[in-house]
């Protein structure tokens, strides 16, 4: 009796067919890291041209109420009528506190710089949410009390019989108001601002 064997002819594969195939191995790349990171520069991009914005906005709020001064045409031997800023203890806080927030973004812009080069670098931009969260609440103390004032400029108070100016100085209360208008800008640019930084360290 003889022994039959059964052969099976598997065709080898080719060394080009090999080569074609073992780079399937491991050529996943993690693309998380490189979206994150290209959405970070983009919202990098945007808070430096915001800060560009705010710097405007503080700049003509500040430089608007301190060359707010007034002089009536008509004025005595004895009595001069003149109304300027440094009149009210309120719009000098607002000079300087605009001024200081003006000086804090120049300062803060190469901040965010850094933050454009290196889009996933947590520090900066946890540093930039904390002094924005700050400067942001300086800003609005100063835009808040300076527009209490322009309104009892404005319409005065019969409770305490506090007379209306602005009917006598109007160049004057249209410079304040103005500032005031521009400080509140500045706020709402602050605003997004913290707001970039949270969503931007959210998606860290």
């Amino acid at each position: 009796m003889k022994n039959e064997s059964t052969f099976i002819d598997v065709p080898a594969e080719s060394s080009s067919a090999m080569k074609g195939k073992a780079p399937l191995i491991g050529v996943a790349k993690d693309h998380t890291t490189t979206g994150s990171g290209g959405y970070n520069r983009g919202l990098s991009i945007f808070d430096f041209l915001l800060r560009l914005a705010a710097i405007v906005a503080a700049s003509v709020a500040a430089g608007t109420m301190f060359t707010s001064d007034e002089t009536l045409p008509f004025f005595t031997q004895f009595l001069q009528f003149e109304a300027g800023y440094d009149d009210l203890p309120t719009f000098q806080f607002f000079v300087i506190a605009m001024s200081l927030v003006a000086g804090y973004i120049v300062l803060s812009l190469p901040i965010s710089v850094v933050t454009i080069v290196r889009p996933l670098a947590a520090a900066p931009r946890l540093l930039l949410l904390v002094l924005d969260t700050a400067i942001m609440g300086l800003t609005m103390a100063a835009a808040s009390s300076a527009a209490a004032i322009s309104y009892v400029a404005h319409n005065g108070n019969q409770n305490t019989n506090w007379l209306p100016i602005c009917q006598q100085f109007g160049d004057f209360c249209q410079k304040t108001s103005g500032a005031v208008v521009s400080s509140f800008v500045a706020v709402v640019f602050f605003m997004i601002l913290v707001v970039l930084s949270g969503v931007a360290l959210k998606r860290h």
